[in-house]
């Protein structure tokens, strides 16, 4: 299963200007990978990048219904202080989720390094959105280097 599993890391924030060229780079990713045989897809069900990736792939199912939405969260409580147009947005993806995993049933103060750990291993190729050298994506990114995934990173200006 692993080597034809890909998982997703990026930023919460995505600078508005760049969204229309990050969802097209996003999905024809995703057309590459299907048609290499790539069927079960792991997003962390953070906002922001991990959002977009977890819709893009059920857009996709709709379509090669042989592809799976893997969620792989921190806790069950992940979504404490959101908004609540993001806590539905994300009970959306939740219902449509071919897997559920929590890495720990509460939050802790390594939840979320877990998860991001939990991905990677998880997976052989690591799909990018990571334009900061800090914080949690350049940590799964670098992590996903060192675990010899392949990797593909979007947006141009992505740290090399």
């Amino acid at each position: 299963m692993k080597e034809k599993t890909c998982c997703f890391t990026g930023h919460r924030i995505i600078p508005k200007g760049t969204l229309p060229g990050l969802l097209t780079e996003l999905e024809q990713t995703l057309e590459y990978l299907i048609g290499r045989g790539v069927c079960y897809f792991c997003t962390g069900g953070a906002l922001g990048f991990d959002t977009i990736a977890a819709e893009a792939v059920l857009r996709f199912r709709e379509r090669a219904p042989q592809i799976s939405l893997i969620l792989v969260l921190p806790c069950r409580e992940q979504t404490k202080n959101w908004s609540r147009a993001d806590v539905d947005r994300y009970q959306a993806i939740l219902q449509k989720a071919d897997q559920v995993v929590y890495v720990s049933q509460h939050y802790s103060q390594d939840c979320m390094l877990l998860r991001n750990r939990s991905l990677v291993d998880r997976s052989s190729i690591c799909v990018a959105y990571c334009i900061r050298s800090t914080g949690g994506s350049a940590y799964t990114l670098n992590y996903a280097q060192k675990q010899g995934l392949e990797i593909i990173r979007l947006n141009k200006s992505c740290i090399r």
